[in-house]
């Protein structure tokens, strides 16, 4: 069974366009969308710079942004709202979602069934026309 925690798309002008990346797992959390698993990261968004690479990514800004949310400029709202208004709650909430969707039984279990699904749709949906297509696409 391969265990998938990251989807990754790398536009064709990367490094001068930011990569689009996202969790494949579900994640209850301020700055990550619970559905797509779409990453609120400024660094990545707007002030991406080529200076950057995936080493930043994955070692610095991801980390940070997992274990210092930001609840004011939220993607997922009712997460946010509940860390700011009921902070040991979110906590619970944070812990459920790891042991129901990122634990690697739940890894296992969406692994089998995935086998079933061949159209299962991702992070950084593309249309048909091959200049939209990414120049790489790497899964983690």
């Amino acid at each position: 069974m391969e265990w998938q925690t990251f989807h990754v798309e790398l536009p064709d002008n990367y490094p001068y366009k930011s990569p689009s990346i996202g969790f494949v797992n579900r994640i209850f959390h301020p700055n990550i969308d619970e559905l797509s698993g779409s990453v609120c990261l400024d660094v990545i968004n707007q002030t991406w710079s080529p200076m950057f690479d995936m080493i930043n990514i994955f070692e610095v800004f991801l980390p940070q942004l997992l274990r210092y949310p930001n609840p004011t400029d939220p993607l997922n709202g009712e997460a946010a709202a509940l860390m700011i208004r009921e902070p040991k709650s979110y906590d619970v909430k944070v812990k459920e979602y790891v042991q129901k969707y990122a634990s690697k039984d739940a890894a296992n279990e969406a692994g089998a069934e995935s086998e079933d699904d061949d159209d299962m749709s991702s992070v950084g949906s593309f249309g048909d026309d091959d200049d939209d297509q990414p120049a790489g696409r790497m899964d983690v």
